[in-house]
């Protein structure tokens, strides 16, 4: 009786269901609003009881009223941003996920199982959902830091976490960074890189951005170890792509991030920006400067806007990004795969 009542409260509150065709399972992944409930702040929490792979999640958003609704899913993921549909509208968008175990960190908690999303937002309108096995799909994986990773709290988020919204059907963000680690650590645990590896098909784009824990590697051993990540991602068929870190807010007097710990110099004198970029070219592997286009924004905003970009004035933290950094920084990583040619057009939002 209770659920009755929830589906019951959703259709009311969403003004879509209603007109809807009944949706029956399509089992075992199912499909429409049946795998659904209303929560307290207005949302759906909907969960698809599928094993570990690639889903294609297709939503189709309106209803007799105007609505506003963004999708998430997984741990604190970014699916589908806002999109706003006018009354009597419906729009039809598809985005493809990649469900793991664990479904975050891989060193963290394992998380609920099978697929969880949450179709929330302003406003939320949807009047139909399905989800389908998609093993054929690309994955775009992203090889990382906790300035990367999916974050299970709240206010801390990863760029890696926010750059879903970006793709379209197809291809996945296979977030497997995990805080802490450093390419020292995430050569070393099986349950990172060689997890990773395993997963890797022709094709695969994996992006690698390791630096703010290697605090004291020296030179040649960071090289080495960036270099051992591309060589493994390239024996698998996938396509390495060098990601230098995202600055860290650190002002000089005179408003530039030109400095050591904004710029990621490591203790032994270490720039791993430098690095990176040099190894990048003698590798012959696609570079996106995100310490470059970071420190551009940051700079741009000043000491007292960024505090916004970063968790600053909540944590005091200028290492780490809110919500609002991660969702810009994801946006710059984004225009460097489709500037790159790294992810086709078609494929990208």
């Amino acid at each position: 009786m209770r659920r009755t009542a929830l589906l019951a409260a959703a259709a009311t509150l969403l003004g879509s269901l209603a007109a809807a065709p009944t949706a029956h399972a399509d089992r075992p992944y199912g499909q429409g609003l049946d795998h659904c409930a209303a929560t307290a702040t207005g949302a759906l929490a909907c969960h698809f009881d599928v094993a570990p792979g690639t889903y294609d999640v297709t939503v189709t958003l309106g209803g007799e009223t105007a609505g506003s609704t963004a999708v998430s899913g997984e741990t604190r993921r970014a699916l589908l941003s806002e999109t706003a549909t006018a009354a009597g509208q419906t729009v039809r968008r598809s985005f493809t996920v990649d469900v793991r175990d664990p479904e975050g960190e891989p060193t963290g908690p394992a998380g609920s199982p099978g697929l969880d999303l949450v179709l929330g937002g302003a406003a939320p309108r949807v009047t139909a959902l399905r989800v389908t096995p998609a093993p054929a799909a690309r994955r775009l994986f992203l090889v990382g830091d906790s300035t990367v990773c999916d974050q299970p709290g709240d206010p801390y988020t990863g760029w890696g976490q926010r750059l879903p919204v970006h793709l379209g059907r197809g291809i996945a963000v296979a977030n497997h960074a995990d805080s802490g680690e450093s390419t020292v650590t995430f050569l070393a645990n099986p349950a990172l890189f060689d997890t990773v590896e395993a997963a890797i098909r022709p094709g695969d784009p994996v992006l690698i951005q390791l630096a703010h824990n290697d605090k004291q590697t020296d030179a040649a051993t960071y090289r080495a170890h960036l270099t051992t990540l591309v060589e493994r991602v390239r024996a698998r068929g996938g396509e390495p792509v060098l990601v230098t870190p995202i600055v860290r807010r650190w002002f000089n007097a005179d408003g530039t991030l030109d400095n050591g710990v904004a710029l990621l110099v490591n203790g032994l004198g270490v720039d791993h920006p430098a690095e990176i970029r040099a190894l990048a070219a003698s590798l012959a592997t696609p570079l996106i400067d995100l310490t470059a286009l970071t420190k551009a924004r940051v700079e741009q905003l000043g000491p007292e806007a960024s505090k916004a970009l970063y968790l600053t004035t909540e944590k005091r933290d200028n290492t780490h990004t809110s919500v609002r950094g991660a969702t810009e920084y994801a946006a710059l990583v984004a225009a460097e795969l489709r500037a790159r040619d790294i992810v086709p057009d078609r494929q990208l939002r």
